[in-house]
C-alpha cells in the first residue's frame, strides 16, 4: 500500500475531487496548508503599504490504497491539478505498513 499525498492550488480540489471519484476513490483526506516552494511567495499592496506572503495557501489531498492504483491516481491527480504555471505543486508516494479500520478492525487492503 502507498500514500499519494498532493499538495495542489486550492481551486483545483473539486475537479481533482471529482476525477479522483470517477477511478473509484472513494476515501481522501484534505487539508488547508501553507507554504512555498520556487514560487517564495509575493509582494501584496495593502492600504498603501507593501508587504510579502511567503506562504501561500494551498491544499494537501491524503489517499491511500493498493499498489495497483498508485500510478493511476498520481496520474490523476497530475493531469487534474496541473495548471502549467509556476505553483501547481508537488506530489509525494509514500510506503504504507498497514491499514486498521477503526470500527471493524479489518486490516491491509481489506481496510482500505
Amino acid at each position: 500500500m502507498k500514500k499519494v499525498e498532493a499538495i495542489i492550488k486550492p481551486f483545483k480540489l473539486e475537479e481533482v475531487k471529482d476525477a479522483l471519484n470517477e477511478i473509484g476513490i472513494q476515501g481522501i483526506t484534505v487539508s488547508e496548508v501553507k507554504g512555498f516552494g520556487r514560487q517564495k511567495g509575493h509582494t501584496e499592496l495593502y492600504r498603501g503599504a507593501e508587504y510579502v506572503v511567503d506562504f501561500l495557501p494551498k491544499i494537501k489531498i491524503e489517499v491511500v490504497v493498493d499498489d495497483e492504483m498508485v500510478l493511476q491516481v498520481v496520474e490523476t491527480v497530475q493531469e487534474t491539478a496541473n495548471t502549467g504555471r509556476i505553483g501547481d505543486g508537488k506530489i509525494f508516494v509514500i510506503p504504507v505498513e498497514e491499514v486498521i479500520r477503526i470500527r471493524t478492525g479489518e486490516k491491509g487492503k481489506e481496510a482500505l
